[in-house]
Parts: structure tokens; C-alpha cells; sequence
């Protein structure tokens, strides 16, 4: 079995050099990036050279026009400035893109994970850790061209282990452009879909033969509880099956490196919080009949009542010991065997 145990990050931005070295120590790694560069072609570099990646991000760029892409369905004109719940432009704005070591170990290595924040986000939650990004929207606005240089350098300069995109749903054709042009380019390391879970089957299947890490989080198991504390959004329960499902079918359990770095697969967050909001034990059920044993989770600690959460007495607290081990000793239990386990 594999079991990590890491010390909370306190930040989903933090790149902090202690957490770097116990990463470190965990992997007792000795990376050579050029080797697992070299030994391993993403799945997107395929469908570049077919022409393929570029009609399929210019088929969902039309879509923008009646925005489709997240389960909201708001059905607004991007193209003409329209904003839906998201509130996220046609233009793209990130917030940040550079190295992060406070990521799973199979992504962070030795050299971090290539990080992009986008702003805006369609699930909304009140107790969001990055909300200044998520719902107040604060970045600068890229083209194609910078976002794919931006990439190029997480690779080529910084030398990341892949290129992260964190909640890239209501950006996805704008990326598919510029991945286009960053593989044109060379750029040559996995791409990590990083997203809330809340994801359209159909969307999903653009993907497929694009990403190579799907990396979603699994955050409510009751439809009630997704309703009160992500805006409304009361199906998140039973799209994020289906989309954590069509996930696994496209790339599978994950695959690292003989180095230990990711390379193509599934990663599942959770995020165990106050009162039993998440239904954690709930959903590692779910995931234990659903998927194989070794499915790599991550039971995650950090759950801080930041920006609106203090509205919530429920949530408006950090989690205690006995209600995070709780949730470790039902997936030991259910005999999970790849687990990452962060701590208090």
C-alpha cells in the first residue's frame, strides 16, 4: 500500500520549501526530467499533428456563442461579451502561472508542478481558499499566444513535470487553441486537468486523447449540501459521478514514471469538511465500488472557513482530528491502496 502523509497546506497558491523537501523525501527521487521527458509522449501531441486538437477547439469556441460548456447551461453569448454565473469573458485571465510544490508528490517531483490559475469559476463556493481568483476575478487577460508561451516556459525554462490547469471548464476551448500552439512549439510533458468534478460527460469527451491527468474533486455527496454552499448547484452529486467515471474510462488508474512522476491517469481529491458537509465516508464508498482499489485519492485537510463560510456556523470552523480520521480509517477499511494522506 501506498500511504503519504504530508503536513496541511495552508495555501492552494503556497509554494513552500519545507513541504517541497518532505515531498521530496517521500518520492526519494533522483529525477533526470530529460529521461521521462523522452520516454513518455502526452496524448494531446497526436491529435496536434492530426489537426484534430485545433478543429475541436474551434468547434467549442462556436459553442460560445450559447455557452454550454459547465453544467449551468446559461446559454449566454461569450462572443459578445455576455457573462454567465461564472461571470468568466470570452478573453482568458489567469491569476498566475508558475512552479507549485504543494501538489500531489507524482506531480510535484523535484522541479513542481507548471501551474496556471484562471479566474472565475462556475460552482461558486462560499468557502472557496482562492476566492479573490474564483469569484472576484483577479488576473490579467492573455491570448492564445501568451498562454502557449506561458506553458512553453513552465516546461522549457522552469522545467515543470507537467502543465496544470486549474479550473480551466468555462476556458476550455480558449486552452485547446493555445495547447495547439504550444505543441506546435514543443511542448511535450502531460497535461493536468485540474477541476472541481462538476463536469458535463459530454465536454468531458472533447478531452479525451487531450488530457493526460485528470485530477477532479469529489466535494458533496448530498445534493442538499452542494446547493446551500456552491450556488444553487444541487446536481454537482451526480454529474461529478458520471464525470469522475467517463474520466477513469478515458485515461485510467494513474501511471507514473520509473521516477515517480505522473504521467497519465486519475486523481481524486477530498476534502473532508465540518459536520459531515462533504459526506466523506459517503463518497469513498462510492469510489471503492466504483473504481479500482487502487485509484489514487487524496483526503485532504486544509478546509480553512475562509471568505463567506463564517455566514455558516456549520462550516464556519477547521475540522477537528477525530473528524478528519474518521474519514482515513473508512478508506483504509475499504482497502484503498494508493492513497495520500495529509495530516493534521
Amino acid at each position: 500500500m501506498y500511504i503519504a502523509i504530508s503536513g496541511v497546506v495552508s495555501s492552494a497558491l503556497g509554494c513552500f520549501c519545507d513541504y517541497k523537501r518532505a515531498r521530496r523525501r517521500i518520492l526519494n527521487m533522483s529525477e533526470n526530467k530529460n529521461e521521462i521527458r523522452e520516454s513518455f509522449e502526452p496524448a494531446y501531441i497526436k491529435l496536434h499533428k492530426s489537426g484534430e486538437l485545433r478543429k475541436r477547439a474551434e468547434m467549442l469556441l462556436e459553442s460560445l456563442k450559447n455557452c454550454n460548456l459547465c453544467p449551468r447551461e446559461c446559454g449566454v453569448d461569450r462572443l459578445s461579451g455576455e457573462l454567465g454565473v461564472c461571470r468568466a469573458p470570452f478573453d482568458v485571465y489567469i491569476s498566475s502561472a508558475h512552479p507549485h510544490f504543494g501538489e500531489e508528490p507524482p506531480l510535484v517531483g523535484t522541479n513542481g508542478s507548471g501551474t496556471i490559475f484562471f479566474t472565475h469559476c462556475s460552482l461558486r463556493c462560499v468557502f472557496c481558499i482562492n476566492y479573490e481568483i474564483s469569484h472576484l476575478g483577479e488576473g490579467y487577460k492573455v491570448s492564445y499566444e501568451k498562454l502557449a508561451d506561458a506553458m512553453l516556459r513552465l516546461q522549457k525554462v522552469m522545467g515543470c513535470h507537467n502543465i496544470n490547469l486549474v479550473t480551466p471548464t468555462h476556458y476550455m476551448p480558449q486552452i485547446l487553441m493555445a495547447l495547439d500552439i504550444a505543441a506546435s512549439k514543443g511542448l511535450s510533458v502531460p497535461v493536468v486537468y485540474n477541476t472541481s468534478g462538476w463536469e458535463k460527460v459530454e465536454m468531458l469527451k472533447y478531452l479525451d486523447g487531450v488530457v493526460d491527468i485528470y485530477m477532479p474533486d469529489f466535494k458533496y455527496y448530498d445534493s442538499e449540501m452542494s446547493s446551500k454552499y456552491s450556488a444553487g448547484a444541487g446536481s454537482y452529486p451526480e454529474i461529478t459521478k458520471k464525470a469522475i467515471l467517463e474520466m477513469h474510462r478515458q485515461v485510467g488508474v494513474l501511471k507514473v514514471s520509473p521516477r515517480g512522476i505522473a504521467q497519465r491517469g486519475l486523481i481524486i481529491r477530498h476534502l473532508v469538511m465540518p459536520n459531515n458537509v462533504s459526506g466523506s465516508k459517503d463518497v469513498m464508498r462510492w469510489i471503492s465500488q466504483n473504481l479500482p482499489e487502487d485509484t489514487y485519492i487524496n483526503i485532504m485537510s486544509q478546509y480553512m472557513p475562509v471568505y463567506k463560510a463564517k455566514e455558516y456556523p456549520e462550516i464556519g470552523r477547521r475540522i477537528t482530528y477525530n473528524e478528519y480520521y474518521e474519514v482515513v480509517d473508512e478508506v483504509k477499511r475499504l482497502g484503498f491502496t494508493n492513497l495520500e494522506i495529509q495530516g493534521m
